[in-house]
C-alpha cells in the first residue's frame, strides 16, 4: 500500500516498490493491515446531551460537551478505531445532534471533527424508544405516548419547514429562528441522519412506521430483537448498528438479544455495522465484538465489513474511509494476526497517513492495557476530582 498526503494512492503486490523508489518503506511481514475501525455508536470523550427539561431537545449538540482529552480516546486509538459517532444518551425521544470525528491527534474537538463542504458538521441526529424515555412529566409514560410525542414534534417541524420555503429568503416574512425545528428540517430533508437507539420488536416497528410517515433516514441501533423482524428491517431499508454482548444483565427489553441477529439482517440485504457503544464495550474490544457476530453465523468477511466498511456506509463516509482502496484516507491498523482472533493484537493505527498509537512506546501500551482510567490525570477519590 503507498499513501501520500494522508490518501491511499494505491493497492497492489510488491511491483508497487519499484513505481514509487523514493517511499519510505515500512515491513509488515507477517502483519494484518485492516481498514481503520468505524465504531457508529461511541461515547467516548464523556459526552452528554439533553437535560431533564424536555424529552425532546435536537438543538443539543453533542459536540459541545465533548472532552477530547479524556483517555477513552486514545483507548479507542489502541483498539484500532479510526472514526467514530459519538452520541448523547438514550434518555430521552430525541437526546441531540451527534458528531463525525476523525481520531486524529488534536488539541480541539473541531480538529477531529469531520465537515461538509460548506463547513458544517458532519453528524445525525440521536433519538431513542423504550423504556429508557419513559419517566416522570414532562417525559412520557408509555410507549404510545412516546410515539405520539414525536409525531406531534415532526409536524411541526414540517409547518416549521412551509413557513421557511414560502418566505423565500424574505426576512421580513421568515419565523423566528428555533433551532430544534431547523434540527428536524434538516432531518426531513435528509440532510442528517436519524441513529435510532431501540430494542424490542415492537418498538422497532414503531420506528420504521415513524420514518415511513415522515420520510427521514434511520440507522436502528442496538435492535435487540432484530433477528424477529428482519424481514420488516429489510422491508424498510433501514441500515442496523447492532451490539454485541455476553454477560448478563442490562435492562429487560434486551433480554432476547441474539448474536444470530447481524447473520439474519445481512442474509436480507440489510446494511449491518457492529459498534462497542463505550463504555458498554470497551473499544479496545470492537474486534472481538465483530468476531462474536461469526459465532452468531455471520461470514468472517461481513463480520470484518461490519466494523468498517458497512459502518462508513451508515455515516454516509464509504467514498472516503472503511476500505484500502486508491483514493481514499489512509486509515488503517496494523495487526498481529487474524483479526477475528482474540490472541491478536492491535500493533499500530494510523489516521490519514499518520500514526496516532504504536503498541511498542511506552504510553501507547499503558492505554491498550491499562484499566479504566489509566493515564487520567482527573480521577481521584476525592470530591473535587471526581470529574
Amino acid at each position: 500500500m503507498v499513501m501520500d498526503g494522508g490518501k491511499i494512492l494505491a493497492v497492489g503486490t510488491a511491483d508497487l516498490r519499484s513505481q514509487w523508489p523514493q517511499a519510505e518503506a515500512v515491513d509488515c511481514t507477517g502483519k494484518v493491515i485492516m481498514p481503520g475501525l468505524i465504531c457508529t455508536h461511541s461515547h467516548i470523550g464523556e459526552p452528554s446531551g439533553g437535560d431533564s427539561s424536555s424529552p425532546i431537545q435536537p438543538e443539543t449538540r453533542v459536540i459541545d460537551s465533548i472532552d477530547i482529552r479524556s483517555t477513552s480516546l486514545p483507548r479507542a486509538r489502541a483498539g484500532g478505531l479510526t472514526t467514530v459517532n459519538i452520541m448523547p444518551g438514550s434518555g430521552h425521544l430525541v437526546s441531540g445532534q451527534t458528531v463525525y470525528l476523525k481520531l486524529r491527534e488534536g488539541r480541539t474537538v473541531e480538529e477531529l471533527a469531520l465537515k461538509h463542504a460548506d463547513g458544517s458538521l458532519m453528524g445525525g441526529l440521536k433519538m431513542a424508544n423504550g423504556t429508557n424515555s419513559i419517566r416522570d412529566t414532562p417525559f412520557p409514560g408509555t410507549r404510545g405516548k412516546s410515539a405520539a410525542l414525536v409525531r406531534q414534534q415532526f409536524l411541526k417541524a414540517r409547518d416549521y419547514q412551509r413557513k421557511v420555503a414560502a418566505a423565500a429568503g424574505d426576512a421580513a416574512k421568515l419565523p423566528d429562528r428555533d433551532l430544534g425545528l431547523e434540527t428536524l428540517v434538516e432531518v426531513l430533508d435528509g440532510r442528517r441522519v436519524v441513529h435510532h437507539h431501540t430494542h424490542r420488536a415492537d418498538d422497532i416497528l414503531t420506528v420504521l412506521r415513524l420514518k415511513e410517515e415522515f420520510g427521514f433516514k434511520v440507522v436502528l441501533h442496538h435492535v435487540s430483537d432484530g433477528w424477529k423482524v428482519a424481514n420488516e428491517i429489510a422491508a424498510a431499508g433501514a441500515g442496523c448498528s447492532i451490539i454485541n454482548v455476553d454477560s448478563p444483565g442490562g435492562k429487560l427489553e434486551a433480554r432476547d438479544l441474539d448474536w444470530k441477529t447481524g447473520a439474519e439482517l445481512v442474509a436480507r440485504g440489510v446494511i449491518t455495522a457492529v459498534h462497542t457503544d463505550d463504555p458498554v464495550t470497551d473499544s479496545r474490544w470492537m474486534l472481538r465484538s465483530a468476531a462474536l457476530s461469526v459465532r452468531g453465523g455471520m461470514s468472517r468477511e461481513k463480520a470484518i465489513e461490519s466494523v468498517t466498511l458497512a459502518g462508513a456506509r451508515l455515516l454516509g463516509l464509504e467514498a472516503r474511509t472503511g476500505s484500502l482502496e486508491a483514493g481514499k484516507d489512509a486509515d488503517f491498523a496494523i495487526l498481529s494476526g487474524d483479526p477475528i482472533s482474540i490472541y491478536t493484537r492491535v500493533e499500530q493505527t494510523w489516521v490519514e497517513g499518520e500514526k496516532v498509537f504504536d503498541l511498542s512506546r511506552p504510553g501507547d501500551r499503558l492505554m491498550a492495557e491499562g484499566g479504566y482510567g489509566a493515564g487520567s490525570t482527573r480521577l481521584n477519590t476525592t470530591c473535587c476530582f471526581s470529574k
